[in-house]
């Protein structure tokens, strides 16, 4: 941790930062060393910044039933009826793939797992659902929305000047853009266990809200009707 205390307190000497989120998803991929999908097979990193990655390939199998969870979620053609059967299919996957390669995510930041191959910090989650939802446009899942590049946010000036710069440290989540307004939405799922919905925000309204108010815990979205098994 040494090597990085500069760039911490570099960080420490700036406004609030937005990093990634510009189109070319790839960019996240050659900063943290984890290899892009291709085709249908990804490599799902874990242990905390993709220090361990393991290779997955959806089977026809896995992605048909990509598709009934989402054709059992959506009730309309609209681009917010997409978005919330993405969160359902991402729980989907998450638990599928968890089961495949032994990961049991638990929600947040737990300060004693980096190296635990069970666990993933904002990095691998978002690293992982960027990738998930790669997998999904390539098989034309995504009619409304593509896959943009993945983002940070940070507030580390702010943070130390609270005394708690861990409220306002980088995280990351994967971003989804809607085709014809340009919204882009964070697909957040690490504030929650593996297996819950992610959050699904605006951009401007995700972790660091751009007005300035401080982060808030994003809820996941839900219908009134009980989760598709």
């Amino acid at each position: 941790m040494r090597g990085s205390l500069p760039i911490l307190l570099l960080a420490s000497l700036l406004a609030g930062c937005t990093y990634g989120g510009r189109g070319d998803w790839r960019i996240h991929y050659a900063a943290f060393d984890a290899e892009a999908p291709r085709g249908n097979t990804i490599t799902v990193c874990h242990a905390y910044s993709c220090k361990m990655q393991t290779p997955y390939t959806f089977s026809q199998k896995d992605l048909a039933e990509i598709r009934a969870v989402m054709a059992r979620t959506k009730k309309a053609d609209t681009p917010y009826e997409e978005r919330r059967a993405v969160a359902y299919a991402i729980a989907h996957i998450e638990v599928k793939v968890g089961k495949k390669l032994g990961i049991k995510d638990r929600a947040g930041m737990q300060f004693s797992a980096s190296g635990d191959p069970e666990q993933l910090d904002c990095v691998d989650v978002a690293t992982n659902t960027t990738s998930y939802l790669l997998v999904m446009q390539a098989n034309g899942m995504l009619k409304h929305h593509t896959v943009d590049a993945t983002m940070s946010k940070e507030n580390l000036a702010k943070g130390f000047a609270q005394l708690d710069p861990v409220k306002y440290w980088p995280h990351w989540s994967a971003i989804l853009k809607e085709n014809k307004s340009g919204q882009k939405w964070a697909v957040d799922r690490w504030p929650f266990d593996q297996g819950e919905n992610p959050a699904v925000v605006k951009v401007e309204e995700w972790y660091i809200p751009d007005d300035g108010s401080d982060p808030t815990k994003p809820k996941p979205e839900k219908p009134a009707e009980s989760k598709p098994s």
